[in-house]
C-alpha cells in the first residue's frame, strides 16, 4: 500500500503538471493543420518527450544526493551547461507561472464579483493564486500531492461534463481537413504541453529513488494527458467549424469560448470556466513546486522554515512583477515557451545522458545515432518557434484568415 500511494501521487502530479492552460489553446492552434496532422504531431512529440524524460530520470538517479536540474547539468555538462540551465529554466518556469496567474486573474475577479456583487481593484486578483496555494508549496511534495489529488478530481469531473455533451455536435466531415505544413505552427504549443520533466527531481526524492516505480509513473502519467489531449482535439475540431476556430486564434481567446458561442450554450460556458480553473491550478502547483525546489538547490537555500519562505518569495515575486508591467501577459509569457522547452527538456537531457558512459544508449552506436537525431529534431522545434515569431507562417495561414 505504501508503494501505491506515491505511484498514484506521482502519476497525478505528472499528469497535472502537463495538463495546463496550454490545453485551452491547443484546438485553436492545431485547427489550421486539421485533426490527422495534429494526431501525428501529438504522437511523435509524446514519444520524444517521454524518451527525454527517461534520460532525465537516468541522469538524476546517477547523480548522488538529491540533485535538481542545476546540480545535474553542472556535474554532467560543466559550468556552460549550468549557465544554460539557469537561463532557460528560469525563463520557462517564470513565463509559465506568469501565464497561469494572468489566466486565472479574470476567473477570480468574476467569482468575487458574482459572490459579493462588487468588483475588486485590478491589482488584487493576481495575488489570489500565490496566496491561496503558496502554503501547499511550503509543505513540500506531500502537501502539493494531496491538494493536487483533490484538484485532479475537479479537473476530471469538469472535463467529463464539458466533453459529454459535445459528441452530438460532431460532424465527421470536419476531420477531412489536412494541411501538414500549416500544422507545424502547433509544434511549439504541443511540446510545451508535455513539459512534465521539471517535476522529476522532486518525484525522485518523494518516491525514494525507486527507478522502476518512477519510470512507471512517467509512462502512465504521460499517457493520461496524451489521451486527454486527443479526445479534446477530436471533440473541438469535430464540433466547431474551422472558420470559427481560426477567428478565435486571431482574437487570442481559448477554445472554450468558440465552443460556448457556436453551440449557443450557457451550460458549456459555465463548465468551461471550471475546467479552465482546474487545468490552470493543477499545472500551476507542479510548476511552482519544481521552481521552488530548483531555486533551493541552485541558490543553496537551507530547507528551514525561513529558507522555504525565501524560496517561495523568489518563486512568485518575479512573475507577479511581470504581470503588473505588461498588458496581455498571458500570451507574451508563452511566446517562446516552445523553444525554451525544446532546449531545456529536449536537448539538455540528450546531452546529459551522453555523459553517462555506462548508460545502455551510450554503449550502443544505434543509441547514440538516435540521440543525435533527437537533438536535431528539438533544434527544429526551436527554429519553428523563431520562424513563427518572425511571421514565416503568415503566408501559410493567409487562406484561413481571409
Amino acid at each position: 500500500m505504501k508503494q501505491k500511494k506515491p505511484l498514484l501521487g506521482g502519476v497525478l502530479l505528472i499528469a497535472g503538471t502537463s495538463i495546463g492552460a496550454g490545453m485551452l489553446a491547443l484546438p485553436i492552434i492545431t485547427s489550421f493543420g486539421g485533426f490527422f496532422p495534429s494526431f501525428c504531431l501529438f504522437t511523435i512529440i509524446w514519444a520524444l518527450m517521454l524518451t527525454t524524460a527517461f534520460f532525465f530520470l537516468d541522469v538524476n538517479l546517477a547523480t548522488k544526493g538529491e540533485p535538481n536540474f542545476i546540480s545535474m547539468t553542472e556535474k554532467t555538462l560543466g559550468k556552460t551547461g549550468k549557465v544554460v540551465c539557469w537561463i532557460f529554466y528560469l525563463l520557462l518556469l517564470y513565463a509559465l507561472l506568469a501565464a497561469y496567474i494572468s489566466a486565472c486573474t479574470p476567473l477570480f475577479s468574476l467569482a468575487f464579483s458574482s459572490l459579493f456583487s462588487t468588483s475588486l481593484p485590478s491589482f488584487i486578483p493576481p495575488f489570489f493564486l500565490p496566496v491561496l496555494f503558496g502554503g501547499f508549496i511550503y509543505l513540500g511534495t506531500q502537501g502539493v500531492d494531496y491538494i493536487n489529488r483533490i484538484l485532479m478530481v475537479g479537473l476530471i469531473l469538469s472535463y467529463i461534463l464539458l466533453t459529454s455533451s459535445l459528441p452530438l455536435h460532431i460532424e465527421p466531415i470536419r476531420f477531412l481537413h489536412n494541411d501538414f505544413l500549416a500544422g507545424l505552427l502547433a509544434v511549439p504549443a504541443i511540446i510545451t504541453s508535455f513539459g512534465y520533466h521539471i517535476i522529476i527531481p522532486t518525484l525522485t526524492t518523494y518516491m525514494d529513488h525507486k527507478a522502476k516505480l518512477l519510470k512507471k509513473a512517467l509512462l502512465i502519467g504521460s499517457i493520461i494527458p496524451f489521451i486527454v489531449y486527443l479526445i479534446w482535439q477530436a471533440l473541438v475540431l469535430g464540433s466547431v467549424p474551422l472558420p470559427t476556430l481560426t477567428e478565435a486564434w486571431t482574437k487570442g481567446v481559448p477554445a472554450t469560448e468558440p465552443l460556448a458561442t457556436f453551440l449557443q450554450s450557457s451550460w458549456i460556458g459555465s463548465i468551461s470556466r471550471f475546467f479552465s480553473f482546474f487545468a490552470i491550478i493543477t499545472s500551476f502547483l507542479g510548476i511552482s513546486l519544481s521552481l521552488s525546489d530548483f531555486l533551493t538547490d541552485g541558490l543553496k537555500i537551507k530547507k528551514t522554515g525561513k529558507g522555504k519562505w525565501i524560496a517561495i518569495a523568489l518563486t512568485f515575486i518575479p512573475p507577479l512583477l511581470f504581470i503588473f508591467s505588461h498588458e496581455n501577459s498571458f500570451y507574451i509569457a508563452l511566446d517562446y515557451a516552445g523553444a525554451f522547452v525544446a532546449i531545456l527538456l529536449g536537448i539538455l537531457p540528450c546531452l546529459m545522458v551522453l555523459t553517462l558512459k555506462n548508460h545502455r544508449w551510450y554503449q550502443s552506436l544505434y543509441g547514440k545515432i538516435v540521440i543525435y537525431f533527437m537533438i536535431l529534431l528539438f533544434l527544429g522545434v526551436v527554429i519553428i518557434n523563431l520562424l513563427e515569431k518572425q511571421g514565416f507562417f503568415n503566408n501559410l495561414l493567409a487562406p484561413y484568415l481571409n
